[in-house]
């Protein structure tokens, strides 16, 4: 595990060699920090289930991610970056930046150029404005990600490839939220690109692991219901790319396209229009937009404001 250096950030499991996971938490957060007023809601979750592709969740029958799509508003033709792979994906997505302007370009712990990122993230962003934030990664390649003092708590595998299934990572989720009330919550469910990697994208091992990851996350959303209440929160579902054949990272359609799905709080219901081409990296400007908070001005992003209903005038 790499040493990670912050003022208040205790490590709350740490285990020789880098094998063990990371699990951190920032300082105690100032409770009486106030929270912006034009905000259409106060908690927003945000879900990437890794590998999927679009056609894979009518193709699979995907029960949870096809009520979404019929009570939400969403695109199947919304778009990631290039290189179309994991980590800059997930950047460009918590980032509102394209690798070009984050830099992160690699896609394990390996080959990291940097312990964590220096740069503004949607948790960073959030919190500086009073939220509570906390990130459930599946994959190990994510501790850039865990920048300190951004985070209230995340948790990722720990090894150079470290994995986690969705099962287990929605286990963790529901115990953390009986106690605890994050209002930017992330999770990372990697089935389908474990599956896709070893038996083909597409392939019966593929609609399994996305069957999987639609069972995590009716089981997410159950908790979430029993956290902020049914109704009051806003609920966000992408993924950071697709893949064909055994893999991904190209400019092929089937790897750069991806779903995007809002849904719960302020949603207006129905289909976006293919012409608002939507970036990944517009996922973090919306999460900050539904929560009443301007992104950074350095951002590439823009909030997907269409897809929701029109947020209450500030009196800050």
């Amino acid at each position: 595990m790499r040493a990670l250096s912050a003022v208040g950030l205790l490590v709350l499991v740490s285990v020789a060699s880098g094998c063990g996971p990371r699990y951190v938490r920032s300082q105690v957060f100032d409770t009486e920090q106030k929270v912006p007023s034009a905000s259409l809601t106060r908690n927003v979750v945000l879900v990437s289930i890794d590998g999927l592709r679009p056609d894979a969740i009518a193709r699979f029958r995907a029960p949870t991610l096809q009520r979404l799509l019929v009570e939400g508003s969403y695109s199947l033709s919304a778009r990631t970056i290039m290189p179309s792979t994991t980590l800059p994906s997930h950047t460009s997505m918590l980032s509102g930046e394209p690798p070009d302007e984050h830099g992160v370009f690699w896609n394990n712990v390996t080959s990291a150029k940097v312990d964590v990122v220096d740069f503004p993230t949607v948790f960073s962003v959030a919190r500086e404005h009073g939220y509570r934030t906390a990130a459930f990664f599946s994959k190990a390649k994510f501790g850039p990600l865990q920048r300190p003092g951004t985070l209230d708590y995340s948790q990722a595998p720990g090894g150079w490839f470290g994995r986690w299934s969705g099962a287990r990572t929605v286990a963790d989720v529901r115990s953390y939220l009986e106690t605890a009330r994050p209002n930017v919550l992330f999770v990372h469910l990697s089935d389908p690109d474990g599956a896709g990697h070893a038996s083909g994208w597409m392939s019966q091992a593929y609609g399994q692991a996305v069957q999987a990851a639609d069972v995590a996350l009716a089981q997410l959303l159950t908790a979430a219901d029993a956290a902020y209440g049914t109704s009051n929160y806003s609920l966000l579902v992408t993924a950071d790319h697709g893949g064909h054949a055994y893999g991904h990272g190209t400019n092929d359609p089937q790897d750069v396209t991806i779903p995007w799905i809002a849904w719960g709080r302020g949603v207006r219901a129905g289909v976006l229009k293919d012409s608002m081409k939507i970036e990944t990296f517009d996922t973090a400007p919306t999460v900050l937009w539904l929560l009443g908070v301007k992104e950074p001005d350095a951002w590439d992003g823009s909030p997907v404001v269409e897809a929701f209903q029109p947020r209450p005038t500030s009196t800050d």
